[in-house]
Formats: structure tokens, C-alpha cells, sequence
């Protein structure tokens, strides 16, 4: 599903316009996004939590020479699916 189809569905399941619903998932996200990249995390009770994680710096290998390469420390973007989320993919398997 893509961002169009899910605007679709929350238009057709809130019985709303789909620019209404448009404005609502843009600003849903943005928000989201705004909270995450300041650190903060945030948490949809039931559906997850989205969070920034600070990885450690390592070491790796290059691929192409299998030299010995360290991979500095970063910050990256993760969700980790609440309990209703898991159930519910686990009961469509």
C-alpha cells in the first residue's frame, strides 16, 4: 500500500474527504517526524513506538578489499511494533 491508497482507506473508514485525510496523515507524520529527530520518542498505545537510537561506533569490513573498517557512531530512525500491532499480523499468518 502505497501513500495514496492509505489516504483512500482513512477517507473512506473516518468518512472524511480524502484532502481532509490527506492534511490529517501529513501532519501525523510531520509531527512524528519532528518529535523523533529531536530525540523524543513517540508512543501510539496498541500500534508502537517511534524512536531515535544512537548505534556505536565499530568495526566492519569493506566488501570489496575485506579490509578492516571502523563505522562511526550514528543516530538512526526505529519503530517497534506494540502488542496489538504483533497480534494482529500474527493472526493473518
Amino acid at each position: 500500500m502505497n501513500k495514496g491508497e492509505l489516504i483512500d482507506q482513512i477517507a473512506a473508514n473516518a468518512n472524511v474527504t480524502k484532502k481532509d485525510a490527506d492534511a490529517v496523515l501529513s501532519a501525523t507524520l510531520e509531527v512524528i517526524l519532528d518529535t523523533v529527530a529531536a530525540g523524543e520518542k513517540v508512543t501510539l498505545v496498541g500500534f508502537g513506538t517511534f524512536e531515535a537510537r544512537d548505534r556505536q561506533a565499530r568495526e566492519g569490513r569493506n566488501p570489496s578489499t575485506g579490509k578492516p573498517i571502523q563505522i562511526p557512531a550514528t543516530r538512526v530512525p526505529a519503530f517497534s511494533a506494540g502488542k496489538v500491532f504483533k497480534e494482529k499480523v500474527v493472526e493473518k499468518a
